[in-house]
């Protein structure tokens, strides 16, 4: 059995009823749902981002059959160690039924891709140590540099 062509691309304003889905999803799989829930306001604002020329956040999306069945999120920033900006991968989710058929792996090459573009060169990013799954993949796309990440809110 053949599955058909992935394709990765930035969305278009028309995709938000397609991406919203996989967002809930990405969010619900890192405890962020029903009373924990983002608000609609910061999902309505991470929407708008991907469209504006002067903000450093973007997005690429799966599509397969015309359906979105994946999508990463990525931004570059400054760093005190290289002149070119870094990214940060800052979301990767697909959707249940395309695990295991590549594409979380195509949406990180799509980023690869973009940040050649834009003359940087290193990208990293970060998941929770029970994500198995998604850390089979990040082990064989980047290298773990062993670094603890630490956060608290001001």
């Amino acid at each position: 059995m053949t599955t058909p062509a992935l394709l990765i691309r930035p969305p278009t304003p028309d995709d938000f009823a397609a991406w919203k889905p996989l967002w809930d999803g990405y969010n619900a799989f890192y405890g962020r749902e029903g009373p924990t829930a983002l608000p609609e306001a910061i999902t309505q604002v991470t929407w708008q981002r991907f469209f504006d020329p002067y903000e450093p956040v973007h997005a690429l999306v799966a599509e397969r059959d015309g359906q979105l069945v994946g999508l990463v999120h990525y931004l570059f920033h400054r760093s005190t160690t290289r002149i070119e900006p870094n990214c940060y991968l800052q979301d990767l989710f697909t959707q249940s039924s395309e695990r295991g058929q590549g594409v979380g792996r195509q949406l990180i090459e799509g980023v690869y891709e973009q940040v050649r573009r834009a003359g940087a060169h290193r990208v990293y990013w970060q998941t929770h140590t029970t994500n198995a799954a998604g850390r089979m993949l990040y082990d064989k796309m980047a290298k773990h540099e062993g670094f603890i990440v630490y956060a608290t809110m001001v």
